[in-house]
């Protein structure tokens, strides 16, 4: 259930993770001219019917908050496009220079808004790129303004996020079975038809016509986390509309339910260990060595499950608000001193640093409103994408599987997973490979310490395309571009300014 922009993925997904934009700047103030974009096509792809209207609409800007927002009309189920339609909210934030062409962005999740991340555009793309391209945003069908799933009140929310993610007993298994299903079948009747129409291959076919809409002839796009998962997707469905696509943060396509969430759980191990002996190194309050201060979360988090704390607000801190919150300061490590802080308040009897932390990952303000339907969505996508036809009743042999392979997260992470074993709708995806054989070459970026997308899934990707090039960043934090980096920043805007990959195809920066 943590997300790839700011959370862990399912059995394969459960957190894919909404990447947060980051300050930072770019070594390429000004770049090289753009060139080698090419002009734009509306035609639906071959061999389809009924796709005309979509690919021949124009999007009636107007002026909003964040830029210029308008909304794409999409059929509801791409195989009756005579049917029902739903709208995607789009935001376009201009060049400011003359504009070569159009960048489309996407954060992650499943669930971030592609809208509010366009939005940051000065934070979330370098200066030569917002001079030469239009940014371009998209809510994901099912996500924010784009008709969001729906399952549950904000205080069913509450007590959702705060549940038990390590039942200890028969009893507390049952009831971790219970609570899932009841949250699935929810999400069912509350949302209605949409809920079977909200996977990754729907998000792709909407994304092409978002292209055509733009005037792109090919899509330039940057997709972090799980946007990785939508370029990748399209890409197979789209090859020849493939322009210059950055994947940086990689969730692959082939992944099985338990890779997924054993990859995760390694990564957040490997995470949480990093911040342990950084702790460590100095007068660390929890211990002197990285296994003593890993031994004291543990110890605590094992309290929070007998006896929640409270905090200022009014909610109580939970066992498994407790693991959201210490998942959130995971994903990027400025937030290692406010973690440091949160767990020594906590020690002293005060739930609420660390509360803060969870809220932040779950999108919930103080006054006890989600401010999006991150968590709602997320399995809504995961588990079309690739259901689990395990038994729910025989999960805790899954569990104690990922656990095995990854002591500090693997419990947590595999029962955050259940969602799919207990999920109504069947899957209609499947893991599988993509080789986008006829795309343009794709960048692909990794980082060496990524808690929610572990570089190896970078290189398994890498691999399987037929045309990649791979910038290896050699650090902490969930993905790399724009992370105070130069060496990763630089190649990939020259990558969107002139389509130049990497001297041998591979880079690694440090």
């Amino acid at each position: 259930m943590l997300h790839p922009g700011r959370r862990p993925l399912r059995l394969v997904a459960a957190v894919a993770a909404l990447v947060l934009p980051v300050a930072g700047c770019s070594a390429l103030d000004s770049g090289p001219q753009p060139s080698g974009l090419s002009a734009g096509d509306q035609q639906p792809p071959p061999g389809t019917q009924g796709l005309e209207p979509f690919y021949a609409q124009e999007l009636a800007w107007r002026d909003c908050d964040s830029g210029e927002c308008a909304s794409l009309e999409v059929p509801l189920d791409w195989d009756k496009p005579g049917e029902e339609t739903i709208k995607i909210a789009v935001n376009r934030v201009a060049a400011k220079g003359e504009k070569a062409g159009s960048l489309v962005v996407n954060p992650g999740g499943p669930g971030g808004s592609g809208v509010d991340y366009a939005a940051a555009a000065d934070q979330i793309v370098g200066k030569s790129i917002r001079t030469n391209f239009d940014v371009v945003g998209f809510d994901p069908r099912g996500v924010g303004r784009s008709a969001p799933v729906n399952c549950v009140t904000d205080r069913e929310l509450d007590r959702w996020m705060g549940r038990d993610p390590s039942p200890d007993d028969a009893a507390e298994r049952s009831k971790a079975v219970e609570e899932s299903t009841r949250f699935g079948e929810s999400c069912k009747a509350t949302t209605g038809e949409l809920i079977r129409h909200v996977s990754t291959v729907d998000v792709a076919k909407d994304l092409d016509v978002l292209r055509s809409a733009v005037d792109d002839g090919k899509l330039t796009y940057l997709g972090k986390s799980y946007g990785t998962l939508i370029g990748s997707t399209y890409a197979d469905l789209f090859p020849d509309r493939v322009g210059r696509m950055v994947l940086d943060g990689v969730m692959p396509p082939d992944l099985t339910g338990q890779e997924g969430a054993i990859g995760q759980a390694k990564g957040f191990d490997t995470a949480t260990r990093a911040w342990a002996k950084d702790c460590a190194s100095g007068d660390c309050p929890f211990g002197s060595s990285e296994d003593e201060v890993v031994e004291w979360v543990q110890a605590e988090l094992k309290e929070l499950d007998a006896a929640p704390v409270p905090t200022s607000g009014e909610l109580e801190l939970t066992e498994g608000w407790a693991s959201i919150g210490i998942a959130q300061a995971m994903y990027d490590e400025s937030l290692w001193p406010r973690l440091t802080e949160a767990l020594v308040a906590l020690d002293e009897g005060d739930g609420g640093p660390l509360m803060d932390l969870g809220m932040v990952y779950a999108s919930r303000n103080a006054s006890g409103r989600y401010t999006s339907n991150i968590m709602e969505a997320l399995p809504a996508v995961n588990c079309l994408d690739r259901g689990d036809d395990t038994d729910p009743r025989e999960w805790q042999t899954v569990a104690q599987e990922v656990a095995d392979e990854a002591p500090i997260w693997g419990d947590f992470l595999a029962w955050e997973s259940l969602s799919c074993a207990t999920w109504p709708v069947r899957a209609t995806g499947t893991a599988h490979t993509v080789d986008a054989k006829g795309a343009d070459p794709i960048l692909v970026v990794g980082t060496t310490r990524d808690p929610a997308t572990p570089y190896a899934w970078a290189k398994r990707l890498h691999e399987q395309l037929d045309d990649s090039a791979l910038i290896t960043h050699e650090g902490d934090g969930h993905t790399a571009y724009m992370r105070q980096d130069d060496c990763v920043d630089t190649a990939v805007e020259e990558f969107w300014l002139t389509g130049e990959l990497p001297e041998g195809q591979e880079l690694t920066c440090d």
